[in-house]
């Protein structure tokens, strides 16, 4: 299914942490979205497995995401 209108279709949820991290470092992506899996011995594992079932997390990880990919465009 086609979904040309949707920035997000085809990125997976572990390119964005990984992307997120890379950009940004654990420490300020645990500031801007404060969540233990971010703060506490975070990893790319474990923030997959709690933003998987925390919809209101992933979504907080997509809209960080297309902000900063906006941010990369200008």
């Amino acid at each position: 299914m086609q979904q040309p209108r949707n920035p997000l279709h085809g990125i997976t949820l572990e390119v964005m942490v990984k992307e997120l991290v890379a950009c940004l470092g654990w420490e300020e992506l645990g500031r801007r979205i404060p969540v233990r899996c971010f703060n506490n011995d975070p990893s790319v594992a474990s923030s997959l497995t709690f933003l998987r079932r925390t919809p209101w997390a992933r979504s907080k990880v997509e809209e960080l995401y297309l902000l900063m990919q906006r941010e990369r465009q200008t």
